[in-house]
């Protein structure tokens, strides 16, 4: 669990590491070859960690502590109160174990990732832009308001 949760922290980190510097670089600021390299590095490596150790500590975590098993049973027909029948044998036909749960939070995690990952890039490549509509405006061009007088 230990594991786990370590690569969390060290994700939001990370991440927090390029919101910083995202918030404190203009949008017309030209990159040197160094520094696109660095952050290319950078972005990799996040890359590497989020989809790769942080699922796998995940898969760790779930087969070692927590002992989810595939002869471990969520919903079927080998639980001991129930006899031969599953709990919901008639209402879901279907043998459900701990594995399949581990799998579908490997997946949820895979899920998150990349829908941060593609609110980030949207964010990056928006940033410095500004939230307001622009002011409307004639066929010519001038505005359509003049400033300081209330209506």
């Amino acid at each position: 669990m230990v594991a786990f949760v370590v690569s969390i922290i060290a994700t939001v980190v990370m991440v927090g590491g390029i919101r910083w510097y995202q918030d404190r670089t203009p949008q017309d600021h030209s990159f040197t070859w160094g520094e696109a390299m660095a952050f290319a590095t950078y972005v990799f490596f996040l890359f590497f960690w989020i989809y790769g150790v942080v699922p796998h500590q995940w898969l760790q975590w779930a087969d070692s502590e927590l002992n989810w098993r595939p002869d471990r049973y969520l919903v079927g027909p080998t639980l001991g109160f129930t006899g031969d029948q599953g709990i919901v044998e008639w209402a879901l036909p279907f043998t459900m174990t701990y594995q399949v749960i581990r799998d579908l939070v490997a997946v949820a995690i895979y899920g998150v990732a990349l829908g941060g990952n593609v609110v980030m890039w949207m964010q990056w490549q928006n940033r410095g832009k500004e939230d307001e509509a622009p002011a409307p405006t004639s066929e010519y061009g001038r505005p359509l308001v003049k400033e300081g007088v209330g209506a």
